[in-house]
């Protein structure tokens, strides 16, 4: 079965973005991006940069993880602010948004309806796992369905910002076995953590 996979960067101090959740990578970000991380990146998880990035470094392949992207309005709107309708054209890509009406790109879904009953209907189907890019909000609310974490480790805080699961996450412990982990020169550390299943879980 398709594993639903949350695969995003965070901080030390669990953050995913600052205050105003802009791009922390983006032109006034404060995210490092090492040049052994993008490698990694390059050859890890080629199908997870985005389409002009791919573009940029002349990258075809289609990879071995994902063939399914999830994304929230407010994850979706950083990348239509810099002119970018669609920042994954190689994969099939979900907005989850009950608000944004019709699509700015025909290759883009806007998902109005819940997106657990979403992931629960991909995952009934064959394909590559499916990637929750963000943002915490989407994570948050998809928290009982989430298979797989691969957090990438920034070495860096921040403060406050945009937590891992977004600010209206509910309390509800679960338990992760760690199955892979890279650590790169530059300090960052890719880890892949995968859900234990117990009885006293509450959806």
């Amino acid at each position: 079965m398709r594993k639903l996979v949350y695969y995003i960067a965070a901080t030390l101090d669990g953050f995913i973005a600052g205050p105003d959740g802009a791009d922390p990578t983006g032109p006034d970000g404060f995210w490092p991006i090492p040049e052994d991380y993008l490698h990694h990146l390059v050859s890890e998880y080629p199908e997870t940069l985005p389409g002009p990035a791919r573009q940029a470094f002349g990258i075809t392949d289609q990879g071995s993880r994902f063939d399914t992207v999830l994304e929230g309005r407010h994850s979706y709107e950083v990348g239509l602010k810099a002119g970018v309708t669609d920042a994954y054209p190689h994969l099939r890509h979900l907005v989850f948004s009950r608000t944004l009406g019709s699509s700015p790109d025909p290759a883009v879904e806007v998902v109005g309806q819940d997106p657990i009953a979403t992931v629960r209907e991909l995952k009934r189907h064959d394909g590559k796992d499916v990637w929750v890019i963000g943002g915490g909000a989407l994570a948050g609310a998809l928290y009982s369905e989430i298979d797989q974490l691969i957090i990438k480790l920034a070495p860096m805080t921040i403060g406050a910002g945009i937590p891992l699961f977004g600010r209206d996450a509910v309390f509800a412990p679960r338990t992760w076995r760690l199955t892979d982990h890279t650590v790169l020169d530059s300090g960052a550390l890719f880890l892949t953590y995968t859900r234990i299943q117990t009885g006293n879980e509450s959806a």
